[in-house]
C-alpha cells in the first residue's frame, strides 16, 4: 500500500490507521505548528484522529519554521 507524503511515494505493509498515527511516524509526534492537507483539502486538527487513510492518498504535512 502506498501514500504520497510531501510529494514522495512511500510504501507501507499496513497503512497508518489515521492522520494522527501518520503524524506520529513522520513528525515524531510533533503537533504544534503543523497543518495537514489530505488530497488537497486542509484537515482540521480536531479531525486528525478520525480521518482514515486509503491507499494512494496524497498528504501534505506543513510545518511552521522560525527565521529572520
Amino acid at each position: 500500500m502506498e501514500l504520497i507524503i510531501n510529494h514522495i511515494r512511500k510504501t507501507f505493509n499496513e497503512l497508518p490507521e489515521n492522520l494522527e498515527a501518520l503524524l506520529a511516524m513522520e513528525a515524531s509526534g510533533k503537533k504544534k505548528g503543523i497543518a495537514i492537507a489530505l488530497n488537497n483539502r486542509i484537515i482540521p486538527r480536531s479531525d486528525w484522529a478520525t480521518t482514515i487513510l486509503k491507499d494512494q492518498d496524497s498528504i501534505l504535512i506543513i510545518t511552521a519554521t522560525q527565521g529572520g
